[in-house]
């Protein structure tokens, strides 16, 4: 009996050292702006296939921006959301479609409450992004239910991440991120845009 399972523990060891490692999952990013990236990131987290999304600056001149650098209007970047997901099982497509009923892209001066440059929605896209963002915009302007089209598609930059007391705000901070969404209209501006 000992003879068989030393026999059995050897086969297990020689097969565990000649067994392939098991490959990580392929992953593919997508970069959205759409005012406070609080409430893309709120929004964007729980989406099936989603496995990250980071709030962020990206869009402007300066490196390393900080917080106080970007809302003083004078590095060129917007807040952004850098969405990392699991191409086997959501597309660019389906991104770019909750991306845009999560924003108001018929206002370039800023979202909801937010205002200023660093505020604008915009869709930061790799070359290989480009058409499929295109035409996703296309369709959604056809969608709207007041205004017009305004979101630009810009090429992807460098994404920096913001300041950890940002990052998941609306899981640390449940009341402050409600309270703060509530009162700058975020909900019910989707609603006249979209359609209920």
């Amino acid at each position: 009996m000992r003879r068989l399972i030393v026999l059995f523990a050897a086969a297990l060891a020689v097969l565990g050292a000649t067994a392939p490692a098991l490959a990580a999952p392929k992953t593919e990013t997508a970069v959205f702006a759409g005012g406070c990236f609080w409430c893309m990131e709120h929004d964007m987290q729980g989406v099936p296939g989603v496995l990250k999304v980071e709030s962020g600056y990206t869009g402007g001149h300066l490196k390393n921006p900080t917080y106080r650098d970007v809302t003083s209007e004078t590095s060129g970047h917007y807040e952004a959301v850098r969405v990392t997901y699991d191409p086997a099982k959501l597309d660019y497509g389906f991104l770019l479609y909750r991306y845009w009923r999560l924003v108001d892209p018929t206002d370039d001066g800023g979202q909801f409450c937010d205002r200023g440059p660093s505020y604008r929605p915009a869709v930061f896209v790799t070359p290989a992004q480009r058409p499929i963002a295109e035409k996703s915009r296309t369709e959604a302007a056809k969608r709207l239910k007041t205004g017009t089209m305004k979101t630009q598609i810009l090429p992807a930059q460098t994404f920096y991440l913001a300041e950890e007391y940002h990052r998941d705000y609306a899981k640390r901070n449940k009341l402050n991120y409600f309270a703060y969404r509530t009162g700058c209209g975020r909900d019910a501006r989707l609603k006249q845009v979209w359609g209920g």
